[in-house]
This record gives C-alpha cells, sequence and structure tokens, in this order.
C-alpha cells in the first residue's frame, strides 16, 4: 500500500516544522503540510484564551475545550478526505492528549496507509530553541517534551537533540512506502 499520510508528533520546539520542510524537499512526489499551529491561527480570536477554545498558561501548560475538540474533528476529518481524494499529506502535531490524540487520527484516518513519526529532544534543548524562537510562551518545550509520547505508538521515531533535520527527513522517507 502506498503511504498517504505522515503525521509527525512532538514537543513545542522539538523541530517538526523545520523536517516537514525537509520531507517536503526530499520526497520525490509532492506532499500538502498542515500543523496544529497553522490549525491554531486559524481558530477565531475569541477561541484563543477562552475555556472552550485553547488557554496557554503562563507556565506552558495547554489545555484544550469542547469548542476546540469539536473544530478539531472536523479538521482531521478535512485532511483525511484529502488524502483519500489523492494528496499525499504531512502533518506536525502535539499530541497533547497522547495515546487519545493518536486515537482520534487513528479514527479520521481509518483505511489509508499512514506512517507515525515521533518526533523527540531533549527537554533542555527544546527550551533553549523556545526561548530563541520567541513566539512560545516559556514552559511549553519542557512541560510537552515527554507527555505528548505517553502510550502513542511509532513506526519510526528520530531525535533532534544533535541530529539537523534534513537528516531527519531522509531517514522518514527512506521509510516512505
Amino acid at each position: 500500500m502506498t503511504t498517504r499520510m505522515i503525521i509527525l508528533n512532538g514537543g513545542s520546539s522539538s523541530g517538526k516544522s523545520g523536517i516537514v520542510r525537509c520531507l517536503q524537499a526530499v520526497l520525490p512526489d509532492p506532499w500538502l503540510a498542515f500543523g496544529c499551529d497553522s490549525f491554531v491561527d486559524a481558530l477565531p480570536a475569541k477561541m484563543q484564551a477562552s475555556d472552550e477554545g485553547i488557554v496557554f498558561a503562563a507556565d506552558g501548560e495547554v489545555s484544550v475545550g469542547s469548542d476546540f475538540r469539536a473544530l478539531e474533528a472536523a479538521w482531521t476529518e478535512g485532511v483525511a478526505a484529502m488524502a483519500r481524494a489523492g494528496a499525499r499529506v504531512v502533518i506536525d502535531d502535539v499530541f497533547l492528549g497522547g495515546a487519545a490524540s493518536q486515537q482520534r487520527w487513528r479514527k479520521a484516518l481509518g483505511g489509508l496507509e499512514v506512517l507515525w513519526v515521533g518526533v523527540r529532544c531533549e527537554s533542555a534543548v527544546a527550551a533553549a530553541r523556545e526561548i530563541a524562537r520567541g513566539d512560545r510562551v516559556q514552559g511549553m518545550a519542557a512541560s510537552q517534551a515527554d507527555v505528548v509520547h505517553r502510550g502513542v505508538f511509532y513506526d519510526l521515531e528520530v531525535d533532534t537533540t544533535h541530529t539537523e533535520s534534513m537528516a531527519c527527513a531522509r531517514t522518514i522517507a527512506a521509510h516512505v512506502g
């Protein structure tokens, strides 16, 4: 079966977005890229910092409410529909709910060939990247580094602590069927 989806899961500032850009460069066919950041950016302003939407606490913790979950479900179904229609899609996500987050994707992607990739990075390195980026609440990287992987099953894992995005992308590309 041909891989239609690649889903990268890792904490904030773990290097997922860089890997996605490199994947698009090294994979022979065109792949569309979507990520949780673009989904959050697409939410109405009133849902940002709302208990029913998404809240970024001062310590970096992230919580989401029922309105967020409803729109997220529609988004995942839409992404799955694109893959079913023939598009190859790579996703950059943060499984805040660990195994439950993966299960939501599995439900939406039933019948599609998916390559599940864990993107790991040592907490201290991700935290330093977070500070350098300047566009994240400090503490997100540290709070998410391990929790996003709890109970999640992968076909492949990469670690960006000491490995560049392009090398990780080449490793992933070698597993795309």
